[in-house]
C-alpha cells in the first residue's frame, strides 16, 4: 500500500487525449494504453506449467536444428515460442502473427524475451535444413505419443486433400473432391485411434494420393516402434486394400483390416453372397457374413467380411433413354436396396467386432476436421515445400500436447479445440512486477467458470503428483509419468510404477 502511494503517477502525454464515444448505452471515454502489460491468452500460464514439467518444450526448442550466424538475429526460443504461441491461437497464416505482437505477458511465460515479426519466423523456418529439420519434428512427434503406445491401439492411416491457390511447389492437379481441378497438396496421416492423436504426417505433391505414395511413411511408423508398441491393428479405407500394402503387413506379422474397392471380382462375390441366408448381425443396422476372395494379381486368397444395410430413406431411381431423363420412385414394400461394404482382414474376430472396428476408424475423420478447421492443418503456406512440411508436423505436434492437456483437466470426455480453447486458453491477464515477483491477475471471459476452475484444478493436481514422483523416482521420466497419470485418470485406475506411493503435498 505504501509502495504504491510512493510511487509517481505515469503522466499521460499531452498528444494522448481521451476519445468520447457515444455508445448504445451511454457516452464513454475511451484512452490507448499501450504500456501495460497485458494479454488475451490468459491461462497460458497454467499450460507453460504443464511444459515445464513435461520438459517438452524445452527439448523441442533445445533440439532444434536451427543455427543463426548473425549476432543481431532472434533467438531460437523467441521463434519457435512465437511459432508454439500463433499454433496455439489457431492461426492459419503466418501473416497472423501480427496480431500477438503486443502480447506483453505471453513472452515471459514461455521464458521468451519477445515474439518475433512474421518475416522473422518465415525467414528462420526456411534456415532449417529440410533433412534435419525432417529428423527434428518426428522424433517430437514420436516422443508427444510414445508413452501411450504400450497399451493396445489401432493405427489409422488416411490422406487428406488441401488446396492450394498459388504457385506452391508441389502445387499439382490430382484428386480434390472438393474442388476438381484446382491445384493441391496430399497429405498421409497416420494416426493412434480413438485417441487421435497425430504420429506423423507426409506432405506431397497433389497427385501422389493412392497409397503407394503412403506407405513407405507407414513401413516408417511401424519401424520406429519396439515390438511392445507396435500397434494392435493397421486400418485403412479402400484406398490401402490392396496387394502390395496387405502383403507388407502380412510379411511384418502386423494384423490389418482394409476395404476393398468394387473391383469386378468383388462385384462378382456380392452377387453370390446375396443369394444367402447365412447373414449375421453385425450391429446398427448391419448385416454380415465372412467368405473368402483372390482378386488378380494376389498370390493367395485371404479372408474377407461382406457388410450391407437396409436403405431405409425415400429413393428415386433415375434412367436416361432417348435423351429424357425418366425417374421413378422406388416402393420399398416391393424393393429392397442395400448399401455394402467388404472388409479384408487377417483377425480372427467375429463378423459383430470385425464390422465395429471399421465404423469406429470414422473418429480419424473427426481428427482430420478439427485440425484442418480449428488448427490451420494446411495453413502457413510457402512456395517450397519443406517449409509446408515443416508447418504440418509443427501443428500436429502443438496438437497432441494440447491434446494430453485437455485431457488432464477433464480425463472424462475428449474437448476439441473449439470448446476447450475458450475454457482454458482465454482469460484476460494483466501482468505486474514488484520486489522481484511477478503477478497475473486474470478476468475469467467464460460463463461455466466452475468447470473452468474444475479443469485448472485436476491440472495442477496432477502436476503436482508427477513432479513429486519423478523427484523419488529417478528413474523415470517426468513426461512418461504424466502421460501414466492421464491415462489412469482416464481409466480410473493406479497409475503410479512400481507400487511406489509418494507423500503428495496440498494444494
Amino acid at each position: 500500500m505504501g509502495d504504491d502511494e510512493n510511487r509517481p503517477q505515469k503522466a499521460i502525454p499531452a498528444a494522448v487525449k481521451a476519445m468520447v464515444v457515444d455508445t448504445l448505452g451511454g457516452r464513454v471515454q475511451v484512452s490507448w494504453d499501450p504500456a501495460s502489460a497485458a494479454t488475451p491468452f490468459g491461462q497460458l500460464v497454467f499450460f507453460a506449467e504443464f511444459l515445464e514439467v513435461s520438459g517438452l518444450f524445452d527439448a523441442w526448442v533445445e533440439e532444434c536444428p536451427l543455427i543463426y550466424n548473425s549476432p543481431n538475429a532472434p533467438k531460437k526460443r523467441d521463434v519457435l515460442g512465437t511459432w508454439n504461441l500463433s499454433i496455439l491461437a489457431g492461426h492459419r497464416r503466418y501473416a497472423h502473427v501480427t496480431a500477438l505482437r503486443s502480447d506483453g505477458v505471453s513472452p515471459q511465460i514461455l521464458g521468451m524475451s519477445k515474439i518475433v515479426s512474421e518475416d522473422a519466423l518465415r525467414r528462420a523456418l526456411g534456415k532449417i535444413p529440410e533433412a534435419e529439420g525432417t529428423e527434428w519434428m518426428r522424433k517430437h512427434l514420436f516422443k508427444s505419443v510414445a508413452a501411450a503406445c504400450h497399451t493396445p491401439w489401432i493405427l489409422d492411416i488416411d490422406t487428406t486433400i488441401k488446396t492450394l491457390f498459388g504457385h506452391q511447389e508441389g502445387a499439382e492437379v490430382g484428386y480434390n473432391p472438393h474442388k476438381p481441378g484446382r491445384p493441391s497438396h496430399a497429405y498421409h496421416a497416420y494416426w493412434m485411434g480413438n485417441l487421435r492423436l497425430l504420429l506423423d504426417v507426409e506432405v506431397t505433391a497433389g497427385n501422389t494420393t493412392a497409397s503407394n505414395h503412403a506407405q513407405p511413411g507407414l513401413n516408417r511408423v511401424l519401424d520406429a516402434l519396439s515390438a511392445e508398441q507396435r500397434p494392435y491393428l493397421v486400418r485403412g479405407d479402400c484406398g490401402f486394400g490392396n496387394d502390395a500394402v496387405i502383403r507388407e503387413m502380412e510379411t511384418r506379422q502386423q494384423a490389418y483390416l482394409f476395404k476393398l474397392r468394387q473391383s469386378p471380382r468383388v462385384k462378382r462375390l456380392l452377387q453370390r453372397a446375396f443369394t444367402r441366408r447365412d447373414w449375421m448381425n453385425a450391429g446398427q443396422g448391419w448385416e454380415g457374413r465372412e467368405d473368402s476372395i483372390q482378386l488378380a494379381g494376389w498370390q493367395q486368397s485371404r479372408r474377407v467380411v461382406i457388410l450391407r444395410r437396409l436403405l431405409k430413406q425415400n429413393l428415386i431411381a433415375t434412367q436416361e433413354q432417348q435423351g429424357q431423363l425418366e425417374f421413378a420412385f422406388v416402393d420399398r414394400r416391393q424393393t429392397k436396396v442395400y448399401e455394402y461394404a467388404v472388409l479384408v482382414t487377417d483377425l480372427t474376430e467375429s463378423i459383430l467386432g470385425i464390422a465395429q472396428l471399421y465404423r469406429d476408424r470414422a473418429d480419424a475423420e473427426n481428427g482430420f476436421d478439427e485440425l484442418k478447421n480449428q488448427w490451420g492443418w494446411g495453413g502457413y503456406s510457402t512456395r517450397d515445400l519443406a517449409r509446408c512440411r515443416l508447418s504440418a508436423r509443427a501443428v500436429g505436434l502443438i496438437y497432441n500436447w494440447w491434446s494430453w492437456y485437455t485431457r488432464l483437466a477433464f480425463p472424462e470426455s475428449r474437448r476439441e479445440a473449439i470448446t476447450s480453447r475458450p475454457l482454458l486458453l482465454s482469460a484476460i491477464g494483466r501482468s505486474t512486477k514488484h520486489a522481484g515477483q511477478t503477478q497475473l491477475y486474470l478476468t475469467p471471459m467464460h460463463a461455466e467458470q466452475k468447470k473452468v476452475e474444475r479443469g485448472i484444478e485436476n491440472i495442477r493436481r496432477g502436476l503436482r503428483a508427477v513432479r513429486q514422483t519423478a523427484e523419488r523416482l529417478l528413474g523415470h521420466q517426468p513426461w512418461d509419468l504424466l502421460v501414466r497419470y492421464i491415462v489412469a485418470q482416464i481409466t480410473q485406475s493406479p497409475w503410479l510404477p512400481d507400487g511406489a506411493i509418494p507423500a503428495l503435498a496440498g494444494p
